[in-house]
């Protein structure tokens, strides 16, 4: 049996989260290895919530947010943007290799763009294999 990964996507509600129910709608395929969470910004998502995601059995974390310039909350996905090398370099000190993390800008019209990067996340996170709380990647 060949190894099917866990993804938990962070989703801004006002692009990504828009962009992703557009590749929905519009029958655009991609993997099913992702599960979605909606969040108002991806400026909300606490880095615990991705070391969780991580705990609670994620293979990967695909934060998605409005491109820059694009924001409802006018610099939310700058301080999503600011974060994530801090928070690569603390779960590197766990273990979690950076590939599992990613962030992506996409917005409400970009459901082929969704649909694309769900499917390199989800290839990248096979090529990396499951993902072990007790002994990192």
């Amino acid at each position: 049996m060949s190894f099917e990964p866990k993804i938990i996507s962070f989703l801004c509600n006002w692009c990504s989260y828009a962009g992703a129910d557009l590749a929905g709608t519009s029958r655009v395929k991609y993997a099913p290895n992702v599960r979605v969470v909606r969040v108002m910004c991806s400026g909300r998502v606490d880095p615990m919530f991705v070391v969780k995601a991580f705990q609670s059995g994620a293979d990967g974390v695909l934060i998605c947010g409005c491109h820059p310039g694009d924001c409802h909350y006018s610099e939310g996905n700058h301080k999503a943007a600011r974060r994530i090398p801090l928070l690569k370099r603390m779960l590197a000190q766990l273990g979690i290799e950076d590939e599992r993390v990613r962030l992506e800008w996409v917005s409400a019209s970009e459901g082929d763009r969704f649909a694309s990067i769900v499917n390199e996340m989800t290839e990248q996170i096979k090529g990396l294999g499951p993902f072990s709380p007790n002994g990192g990647g």
